[in-house]
């Protein structure tokens, strides 16, 4: 029995890669438990460098916000205790995963957490959408949103609707019981040819 609830996280950055210096400016991250939202973490922070024009207009997130808001190492800190052991989910996850283990690397924590991708599966639940991006799929599964996008806590709560609404078709297309964290992340990684034939399996064993 997987004993963990899920996190799901979004973060707002400088840039494209802390590969190339670039830094977070804004987290937001929900808890889920028992197929609910339970709980939520946000936060500005102060990369200690200025963001550009396009950065701004895209967020939303001002300069002047940001000279404000507290430090990256002290937020990392707090989002380390909320995250604790859960399992983590993201939309294209590798984004925010390369931005989570570079910040907090910074603070000498290892991330030992599970994580998986709303993005990767998706595309495998449902292939008739009309793309993947997160926007796309709060419309096409006509999901619950403040409608505020590329801001952090808003983006989470959208995926996190967009996961457990994937969760329960998954359970109401192929009659499971339950979907494990396990079976979404091996869903990642399936040949979208043989999702069906993978799940019709899964559900027999």
């Amino acid at each position: 029995m997987d004993h963990y609830s899920t996190i799901v996280i979004d973060f707002e950055t400088t840039g494209l890669s802390p590969g190339y210096g670039d830094r977070t400016i804004e987290v937001g991250a929900v808890l889920i438990s028992d197929n609910q939202i339970v709980d939520r973490f946000q936060s500005l922070m102060n990369p200690e460098m200025m963001v550009s024009g396009f950065i701004e207009e895209y967020t939303g997130i001002t300069n002047k916000m940001l000279s404000s808001a507290p430090a990256i190492k002290e937020v990392m800190r707090k989002l380390k205790t909320f995250i604790a052991h859960h399992h983590l989910v993201a939309h294209n996850a590798s984004f925010d995963l390369r931005f989570l283990d570079a910040e907090f690397n910074r603070i000498n924590h290892r991330r030992s957490n599970q994580f998986g991708c709303s993005l990767l599966v998706s595309r495998r639940i449902y292939p008739e959408a009309p793309n993947h991006k997160l926007e796309t799929l709060v419309k096409y599964k006509n999901l619950k949103t403040d409608g505020i996008h590329h801001r952090a806590l808003a983006d989470a709560e959208m995926t996190a609707h967009l996961w457990m609404r994937m969760i329960s078709d998954i359970k109401e297309r192929y009659g499971l019981q339950e979907v494990q964290f396990g079976l979404m992340q091996q869903l990642m990684k399936i040949p979208k040819k043989k999702v069906a034939e993978f799940l019709v399996k899964h559900n027999l064993a």
